[in-house]
Order: C-alpha cells, then sequence, then structure tokens
C-alpha cells in the first residue's frame, strides 16, 4: 500500500510538471493546432525581405551596384539593425525628419513610404525597383509590426493579414498639362522594358514656347520603376541630337552606345533627379530663363527585374511666371576640371578650387564623372563656411542631385572646391575626355 502511494503521488509531481511545461510552450504556440508561431519579425525577414530585396543588384551585398546609393543590406544577418531608428540617406527623407523605421509610427518610417504604391513615394522610386510589388496584406503585415513597436521578437500581428494577396497596384494616370498661360508639357512616350533588363533612355524635345519665358516650377511624373528622370540643356546647340527621337544608352548587348554616351557630354543639368515623382520650386523671385524653341534633353532609367514587359513614361511640366515676377535669374553651374590624369592600375584623388568672379547664391548641386570614379564630394571654398561638406555623391550612373534647404552663399572670390576619388583599374593612364573610357570631373547647378 506504502508503495502504490509513493507511486501515486510521484505520478502526480510528474503530470504537474508536464501540465507546467505544456502551459509554457503553449505561449508560442498558434491557438489553431499546436504549430510553433513565428515572431513576427522573422515572418517579415524570411518571406518578405529575403523574397523581394535581399536580391542580387538591390540589397543582398556590398558588392550591388545600388549599394553605395542606399548603405543598406536587408538579409537576415543585417536588416533589423539597418532598419530600426535608423537615418537614411535618403536627403527628403532626412529633411522631413523619418528614419527607415521609427518603433510606433509608421507615418515616419520610410520602408512603409518605400513599399507602399497606394500612395507614390514622395522619397525617391518605390520599391522593390523593377520587381513585382508587395502584396496588400504584406505592406499591412509591416504597417502593424512598425506600429506595434517594431520588436525583434515576439508575434505582434495576426498572420491572418498575410492572406491579402492581391497584389498592390495603382493605374497609372498621366498628370494634366498646364495650360498655355501657365507653362507647357514635354514626354518621354510609353516605350518597352524587356524582361530581365534596365533601360536608359534620351529624347531632345523642343520646348514649345515662342516667347522667351521663365519657369520658376517644375514637376515630374513617371511610372514605377524608374529610378531617375533628369532635365538636361545643351552647352552647344550646333552640335544636338536629332528631336523627338528616342535614344538609348545601352546598346542590345549591354555595351555603351557610344553616340548617345558622347552627346550626353554637351549636357547641362536643369532639373530633377532619382525622385522621379516630385515638384521643385524655385525661392521667391528666381526662376529660370527659356528662350523660344530651346533644345531639352529628357533622360528616364528604368529596370524590369520581372518576367513579362513593362512600360516606361515619363512626363514634366513647367510652369511659368511673368518676367515682372522674377528678380533673380537661376544660372546654371557648369565647374569642371579638363586637366587631369590617373596613372593605371592606381587610385587617386583630385582636388580642384573654383570660384566666382561676382556675389551668389548656390541653390542646387550635383555632379557628373565616369565609370571609375568613386566618390565625389563639394566642399564651400572660402567664407564663414570655408571648408564644409555639403555634397556628396558615390554612383557615377545616378549622381545624386541636391537642393539646398540651406542656400549658400558667396562672395566674389569664393567658391567651391571638388575632392573626387577615381580608381583607375585599367593598364593605361586615364584622362579627361568624351569617350565612356575617359574621365570627367564637373560640378552641376544652380545659382543667382
Amino acid at each position: 500500500m506504502k508503495n502504490f502511494v509513493t507511486a501515486t503521488i510521484l505520478m502526480a509531481i510528474i503530470l504537474v510538471s508536464f501540465s507546467m511545461e505544456s502551459c509554457t510552450k503553449n505561449t508560442d504556440e498558434a491557438m489553431d493546432g499546436g504549430a510553433l508561431t513565428k515572431d513576427s519579425w522573422t515572418i517579415i525577414q524570411d518571406d518578405i525581405l529575403t523574397l523581394s530585396c535581399a536580391t542580387s543588384g538591390c540589397h543582398g551585398s556590398t558588392s550591388d551596384a545600388t549599394y553605395l546609393q542606399h548603405n543598406l543590406l536587408l538579409n537576415s544577418t543585417k536588416a533589423y539593425e539597418n532598419l530600426v531608428n535608423v537615418v537614411s540617406k535618403n536627403e527628403a527623407a532626412k529633411t522631413a525628419g523619418l528614419v527607415r523605421v521609427k518603433p510606433g509610427d509608421h507615418m515616419n518610417s520610410l520602408l512603409l513610404h518605400k513599399i507602399d504604391c497606394q500612395s507614390p513615394s514622395t522619397y525617391g522610386a518605390s520599391m522593390p525597383l523593377g520587381g513585382t510589388n508587395l502584396t496588400v496584406g504584406q505592406i499591412e503585415f509591416i504597417k502593424q509590426w512598425i506600429m506595434k513597436g517594431a520588436p525583434k521578437k515576439g508575434s505582434v500581428v495576426d498572420e491572418n493579414i498575410l492572406k491579402s494577396n492581391a497584389v498592390c497596384s495603382q493605374p497609372f494616370v498621366p498628370m494634366s498639362a498646364p495650360a498655355a498661360t501657365e507653362g507647357f508639357q514635354l514626354a518621354i512616350n510609353t516605350f518597352t522594358v524587356s524582361p530581365k533588363t534596365e533601360r536608359e533612355v534620351f529624347v531632345n524635345r523642343i520646348s514649345p514656347n515662342t516667347s522667351t519665358v521663365y519657369v520658376n516650377k517644375i514637376t515630374m511624373q513617371g511610372r514605377p520603376n524608374s529610378h531617375h528622370f533628369v532635365l538636361y540643356g545643351f552647352q552647344n546647340n550646333t552640335l544636338l541630337p536629332p528631336a523627338n527621337q528616342l535614344r538609348d544608352l545601352y546598346n542590345a548587348d549591354g555595351s555603351i552606345n557610344i553616340t548617345t554616351f558622347a552627346q550626353m557630354q554637351n549636357h547641362v543639368f536643369l532639373g530633377g533627379g532619382t525622385d522621379v515623382n516630385t515638384t521643385y520650386t524655385f525661392p521667391e523671385g528666381v526662376a529660370l530663363k527659356i528662350s523660344p524653341a530651346t533644345a531639352l534633353d529628357l533622360n528616364a532609367h528604368y529596370f524590369n527585374k520581372q518576367n513579362t514587359n513593362l512600360l516606361g513614361e515619363n512626363y514634366i511640366n513647367m510652369y511659368t511666371v511673368s518676367q515682372a515676377n522674377v528678380v533673380k535669374e537661376a544660372q546654371s553651374i557648369n565647374f569642371g576640371n579638363y586637366n587631369f590624369s590617373i596613372p593605371a592600375n592606381s587610385r587617386k584623388t583630385i582636388i580642384t578650387d573654383f570660384t566666382f568672379n561676382k556675389d551668389v547664391t548656390v541653390i542646387t548641386l550635383t555632379s557628373h564623372f565616369h565609370k571609375l570614379g568613386e566618390k565625389f564630394q563639394i566642399k564651400i571654398l572660402g567664407g564663414a563656411r570655408n571648408g564644409e561638406l555639403v555634397y556628396e555623391n558615390t554612383d557615377w550612373e545616378h549622381p545624386l542631385v541636391i537642393n539646398l534647404a540651406k542656400p549658400i552663399q558667396l562672395k566674389a572670390g569664393e567658391g567651391l572646391t571638388s575632392v573626387v576619388t577615381y580608381n583607375n583599374t585599367t593598364n593605361k593612364t586615364v584622362s579627361f575626355g568624351l569617350t565612356s573610357e575617359d574621365e570627367m570631373n564637373i560640378i552641376f547647378g544652380y545659382y543667382y
């Protein structure tokens, strides 16, 4: 009898212990059948980011072609730490006070703005660039995760949200052109981007104005998967490409189209950048002068990582004001170093000073160099801000364009310094030139 009681007590202890263990396990188990639930972040990483974002050429490794633009890795070992409470390289997002992911605040989380195609991003191209948009459920799942504090551990979002598997989409509706009395519209009409390719094109459009006009606002619009849209003028109007003809930068085999590349060396920057859906307004009283029938080169670049054709299409509205309202005419900056060389198999940094011969206010900066360029920096030369770094670009194909929130005021004799680092991986000396095998060193922008 004693042995029976002892055995009974031991069995009860075992059962209680098993029950307690089961209760502990159940905190990590789904209610619908005992399967272990995954952390919400793990779902985002494994089922969304890894499949759609941490891919070759995008956010997969530091060797991706676009890495130096965004400095964002989204593979499983880096993504969380690279997103949560991290300031983006995106200048517009920084100005607006956004971070990549702000726990509890989806409106100030850049990630959500970049993936939600229902409202075109005001912070550059929507993501995944060139790929299939995320589903409505995936976007909502990420939104809810951010609102719940963006934790790395814990199941905080209902997985049933992911059942809304309709792909996020929004019909592309071209914006209306300004009234004839208010400005004019130029366009790159629809063209095809083949599967698993990228395509960069130019079109020389002749402005329709029959008298001189002054433009104080530029609005741009592009289809999804457009990496950049830029408006150029020409330095030499005797060397213009044919009007209204679509010109490709790359040949079908991926090599550079030498004719188009040579035409690019005649460009003067007039507006645009990596945000293809944006509006830029010149400071009050400042406008860009456009002479009658001016040749303007429109440039767009699209990515297509899907298995079907995509369409490219871009528009630019140029809004005008009366000359009576123009106090200052916006002038183009075109500071170039045309006398430099980079020895074979060497890395070299070239520093060049440029000065203005009058008092100016600089409002926009961008840069131009070729494929051997690693970094293009611009610093202020002279005055109270002497030596201040105001611009840095690491992508020769898609140079950063900065519309300065704090304009740079310079006196006559003061100016800008370019600090450009090249890595000449060829076995020959490379100097300034117009071909794809040569190099360049130019500051573009606006001042008044």
